[in-house]
């Protein structure tokens, strides 16, 4: 029962939407169930958006440093490299998540990748696009919580109304 129940959290801390079905398919009951998405969801955000955050700011830390350590005329050679790979740059081919993800930034904005994250996005992608672009905001930690507790009750309740979607 603990296995079930720690297998169904990790499952929600990176793939939320299909947690659970699966938790309902595997014989969790339905308080069983919402508590372990909602503690794997919430667990695996908050993993993700701090970690996140960390490798944010370790990558900053690590090129200006980097940079700094090349010799002058190395760095001009380099500028001059980037000016005429700019000059041939082929265009960027955009996958389909891409495009998802770039409409979702430019059209929906910051309430867009709270509300998608738990279900279209995948939670560490949704941690990771929040850390980047709104860790300056007030409250996008419990924001991201209160979205991820809505689609558990939403989709737990989906499930108790229509047994039969499950088969």
């Amino acid at each position: 029962m603990v296995f079930k129940l720690l297998h169904v959290a990790l499952l929600a801390s990176f793939k939320y939407i299909l947690t659970i079905p699966y938790a309902m398919l595997i014989g969790l009951e339905y308080k069983e169930a919402l508590l372990a998405v909602l503690a794997g969801g919430i667990g695996g955000f908050l993993f993700f958006y701090y970690l996140s955050g960390w490798v944010i700011q370790k990558s900053y830390v690590f090129w200006s440093k980097t940079w700094k350590k090349f010799p002058a005329s190395i760095k001009s050679r380099f500028r001059i490299l980037l000016r005429f790979i700019s000059r041939k740059r082929p265009r960027k081919v955009f996958t389909r998540k891409n495009r998802l993800i770039a409409r979702l930034r430019n059209n929906y904005g910051f309430w867009g990748i709270i509300i998608a994250t738990p279900v279209f996005l995948t939670i560490p992608l949704g941690a990771f696009l929040t850390n980047k672009y709104y860790a300056g905001r007030k409250h996008v930690v419990a924001y991201m919580v209160l979205s991820i507790i809505g689609w558990a009750l939403l989709l737990t309740a989906i499930l108790q109304l229509f047994p039969g979607i499950l088969g």
